[in-house]
């Protein structure tokens, strides 16, 4: 029997994954990227053309490599926690190289439309349109996933700045900045609602999404309440730098947006090179003036850092989207498909790391699409959609950024049950006691879901028990004690104390909750 064709649309690290995902189930993916290189996003590139955005040269990404790495393939222990944008090509190379995907791949390849073939409703087949070197092509294909990203259509709301129209000349969007030749006097960051900053190094010089995003702290902040978990937060983000002294004090609590990463801001906020400035109120030909009354002087350039929006342009109006909503199941399936033969991979904001949740819904998609797993009916779909909307509503601050908004270990789970990958603490701990404490304690890394069920892979327990040394081990270029790597075992004695009421406790949770989700 031939094997099912499967249209994969874009080669960044959601395509790049859904296409391995395709391999391992069976089908046959080709993958169509209209530019000449892997990577999408995190491909620099010195002139971006439209639509195809590209990070700055000097970009180090901000979740640390343990975290958001390919489930069967670890980054290699001597590569940097936090990687230079080169480096995660690096990897990204050896992703594809390893495991053959690049044959897959069609290069300067535009996807044109994609649309249901007439005898849909039995078939589930699409007809995708293509153009490559100024020639297009129909294609027959059982299945389409859409890795085209949610950074591609600058957002840029110069409506709510009066005067910002006679300034384009002097403006750049963020990620098109590559960079000013000339010396900067100062800059003016202006912020309307302020915000929780985090640092790449946490506790003990561990990566702060390794420390951060654990099964533990996920169980935690379920069983306490949202004001206590806030109350903590914020504690902690202060401890480092006083938001308010900073002029950075958010008017929303740290759970109700997403916060931001960055290192330098406060070195550069103390040191006077930034000045946190009130939303802008309007431009002149020269100056700034601010919602204070505040007014700054011959601004040389404006950069708007006001994010992207995302479209489907090429799906025809299969799925709609309002202001950066969308209605899909779990953010991958259009509801009201005959067929469930498309999904979107990666149109996610986790409070997390992206790559891991892409590879996870691809490997999901992909058992949908052979049909080995269902979907629910179109009328429990959209119950799901709606309450999956409510809670965003009343958890977030109302912007177009929080449409799509995920925590990272809650929703992992939700798509490993419905693959049927998420592992089991209860059986880890009856059967491996010591990989179900690192599973539960140490970070949530994307090897747990190789542990079990589809798509097993047998280096998974070792990865795991062996993610703490390849941490260290990039730091470890000067020795100072033979005895420093025995404390990043990572255990506190509160962690330690809390063990059998937390594990019992997270052993009820898991043997209740539903396996599959409908």
């Amino acid at each position: 029997m031939a094997r099912k064709r499967v249209a994969v649309i874009g080669a960044g690290i959601s395509g790049l994954a859904a296409i391995k995902c395709c391999l391992d189930e069976g089908l046959e993916p080709t993958c169509f990227e209209r530019n000449d290189d892997i990577g999408g996003l995190w491909k620099f590139q010195k002139n971006p053309s439209e639509k195809m955005p590209s990070i700055y040269k000097s970009v180090t990404i901000n979740t640390s490599k343990e975290m958001m790495c390919f489930s069967d393939f670890p980054v290699p222990d001597h590569f940097p926690n936090y990687m230079h944008n080169s480096k995660l090509m690096e990897y990204f190379r050896m992703y594809a190289s390893h495991f053959g995907l690049l044959k897959y791949i069609r290069f300067k390849t535009r996807v044109q439309s994609v649309r249901k073939c007439p005898d849909f409703p039995v078939s589930g087949q699409w007809d995708v349109v293509v153009e490559a070197e100024g020639q297009r092509e129909s294609l027959l294909f059982h299945g389409v996933l859409v890795c085209s990203g949610h950074h591609t259509d600058p957002h840029l709301p110069l409506q709510a700045f009066p005067g910002a129209w006679p300034r384009l000349g002097g403006e750049v969007l963020s990620m098109s900045t590559r960079g000013h030749k000339d010396g900067t006097d100062s800059v003016f960051l202006s912020t309307r609602r302020g915000s929780w900053i985090l640092h790449r190094v946490w506790d003990n010089g561990y990566p702060m999404d390794i420390s951060f995003i654990t099964r533990f702290n996920s169980f935690i902040q379920k069983i306490f309440t949202t004001a206590l978990v806030n109350n903590y937060l914020e504690k902690t983000l202060n401890s480092r730098f006083n938001h308010a002294h900073y002029g950075l004090q958010p008017q929303h609590r740290p759970l109700s947006q997403h916060p931001t990463v960055s290192d330098d801001l406060p070195n550069h906020i103390i040191s006077g090179r930034v000045q946190v400035k009130p939303n802008v109120r309007e431009f002149t030909e020269t100056d700034t003036i601010f919602d204070d009354g505040t007014v700054e002087a011959n601004i040389d350039a404006v950069v708007f850092a006001t994010g992207y929006s995302f479209s489907f342009p090429f799906l025809d109006g299969l799925i709609e989207v309002a202001d950066n909503e969308v209605s899909l199941y779990k953010l991958m399936f259009p509801p009201n498909l005959e067929k469930p033969t498309l999904a979107v991979i990666g149109l996610v904001q986790p409070l997390g790391i992206v790559l891991p949740i892409a590879e996870l819904q691809s490997r999901w998609a992909a058992r949908v699409f052979k049909g080995l797993s269902k979907l629910p009916s179109a009328k429990k779909m959209m119950a799901d959609i709606a309450q999956r909307k409510r809670a965003m509503e009343k958890r977030y601050v109302k912007t177009a950024r929080h449409t799509i908004q995920v925590d990272h270990v809650e929703y992992m789970d939700e798509i490993a049950s419905l693959a049927g990958v998420k592992p089991s603490l209860l059986l880890l701990l009856l059967s491996d006691p010591k990989l179900a404490m690192e599973v539960f304690f140490g970070p949530c890394t994307p090897y747990q879901f190789r542990l079990q069920g589809p798509g097993k892979w047998d280096g998974a327990r070792r990865a795991i028990l062996t993610q703490r040394e390849r941490i260290i081990k990039p730091l470890r270029t000067r020795v100072t004690s033979k005895d420093s790597l025995s404390s990043s075992s990572g255990f506190s004695l509160v962690k330690v104390a809390s063990l059998g009421l937390a594990l019992l406790a997270a052993g009820l949770t898991y043997i209740f909750s539903t396996q599959s989700v409908e």
